[in-house]
């Protein structure tokens, strides 16, 4: 067992524990304002956008919205665990483009009939939301890096 300069232990060839002194185990993504509203639009769109599709998108809108949805937080995560600012906040602005291509989705849902008015301004007053909130957190981030705080 060695530790080497990038803070973990190497045990074996396969395995590595991170030895940060950063990190506390309560207070990881989940624990982002913005993780926990996009995992609002994720679920709004699986339980409630899916289900409203007809057959024939299986393979098509489904599709697109079941990997908009997920890469919505999936990209918050993982630029959550990067250790460099200016790399989350590239993984940031992914997760704010899935929102968007979740709102184009959800005009289109609406367009073809597939969804009515009610569920549509639901959906799109979530998607508001959680993309304001991420806007917050990314301005949050940049201020960290413009005040010498970025690693």
């Amino acid at each position: 067992m060695k530790e080497n300069s990038y803070n973990f232990i190497e045990l074996t060839e396969l395995e590595v524990i991170e030895t940060l002194p950063i990190y506390e185990e309560k207070k990881d993504f989940t624990s982002l304002e913005a993780w926990k509203k996009g995992r609002e639009v994720k679920i709004f769109f699986y339980n409630k956008i899916i289900p409203s599709l007809p057959n024939e998108e299986k393979y098509n809108l489904n599709n697109q919205i079941r990997r908009a949805a997920v890469s919505s937080t999936a990209n918050i995560a993982e630029g959550y665990g990067r250790y460099h600012h200016r790399d989350a906040i590239r993984f940031y602005m992914i997760s704010r483009g899935s929102m968007n291509e979740l709102k184009d989705h959800l005009i289109t849902c609406l367009d073809l009939k597939y969804i009515g008015e009610s569920l549509f301004n639901e959906g799109l007053s979530l998607i508001d939301s959680a993309r304001k909130i991420l806007n917050g957190y990314i301005n949050f981030v940049k201020k960290q890096i413009n005040n010498g705080n970025g690693k």
